[in-house]
């Protein structure tokens, strides 16, 4: 451990700190005097973070539902930070795209295996009543794992597979944006008109997609993999934790997201349809939709059997 600077070095640094940002030191200095010592509960603001699970019935399982789904959001934010240092890296090396990527994935497994806290952690019969105290809101209105999607790969890789022949990177983003792969769960199939899910989805955050669509076009994990010099996009390690991130979120998160809707959607209890009222299944399931993140890391094999095997 580096040995800490003596008093005089300390100041001297301190000076040099507040003269970069147009600063008096001692103005600094003095307000020292009147400030309070940090506590653990100031610094993570655990009185307002435990305040904000809000029921909306009596049943006690709620509980589970909204705290478990809040903790997902923190982690979709965690793994944008880390997402956002990959995209900005000026000189961009295997080791550092590995490491991030690394992170990224354990949070991902962590959310797998979470998912029995969901599966396991309430009464079949209390979530199908809660529920419907939630229509027509659903898990498909998160904006984070949509910001996640875009921030890993190009775009077209999003597009619903019909679509993606008259689609390029020169198509404006709001043509690519009602052609994206979850709109299809949105939608009436035969009239094209997008549900409720869907309106109020788009009306909250649709210009703010547009906007992180065009910033993330040219620096997005696939694309700044493939800015990397040859030999380091042929790196194992670094192949293998874009592989293991790749399957974790399109097909292994996924499936147990697919699961655990299953598990009380298909109970025997209430109607057999999703909050939101999408086709759940055809959203979900990999099969089906095959979101690929970096499809040239994997075989002509493993892209047709995408989430067959589960």
């Amino acid at each position: 451990m580096p040995d800490q600077p003596n008093f005089d070095e300390i100041l001297k640094q301190l000076q040099e700190k507040y003269v970069k940002i147009d600063q008096d030191t001692d103005d600094h200095l003095y307000g020292l005097l009147y400030s309070k010592p940090i506590t653990y509960w100031d610094y993570i603001q655990t009185d307002a973070l435990l305040n904000l699970q809000i029921q909306r019935t009596t049943l006690p399982d709620e509980m589970v539902f909204i705290a478990y789904h809040q903790i997902n959001e923190l982690i979709f934010k965690m793994i944008l930070w880390e997402i956002s240092q990959v995209a900005e890296k000026e000189n961009l090396d295997v080791v550092f795209f590995e490491s991030k990527i690394m992170r990224i994935s354990r949070y991902f497994d962590m959310l797998t295996t979470s998912f029995n806290i969901m599966r396991e952690g309430m009464e079949v019969e209390q979530y199908m009543k809660f529920r419907y105290t939630l229509t027509p809101a659903s898990g498909f209105q998160s904006a984070q794992y949509r910001l996640i999607e875009f921030a890993s790969t190009e775009l077209i890789n999003l597009i619903d597979y019909r679509f993606r022949a008259n689609i390029d990177r020169n198509t404006p983003y709001t043509h690519a944006f009602e052609h994206l792969y979850w709109q299809a769960a949105g939608k009436d199939h035969s009239t094209g008109k997008k549900s409720t899910l869907l309106v109020n989805f788009e009306k909250r955050y649709k210009d703010e997609f547009l906007r992180f669509m065009e910033k993330y076009n040219t620096k997005n994990l696939w694309t700044r993999f493939k800015e990397l010099p040859e030999e380091d996009q042929k790196d194992e390690d670094l192949v293998k934790a874009m592989r293991h991130y790749d399957y974790t979120v399109n097909v292994t998160w996924v499936m147990a997201h697919y699961n655990a809707a299953k598990h009380y959607i298909e109970s025997g209890m209430g109607d057999g349809e999703a909050t939101g009222g999408s086709d759940w299944k055809k959203y979900m399931h990999p099969r089906y939709q095959r979101r690929i993140f970096f499809p040239d890391l994997w075989s002509e094999e493993e892209l047709e059997n995408w989430g067959n095997n589960i």
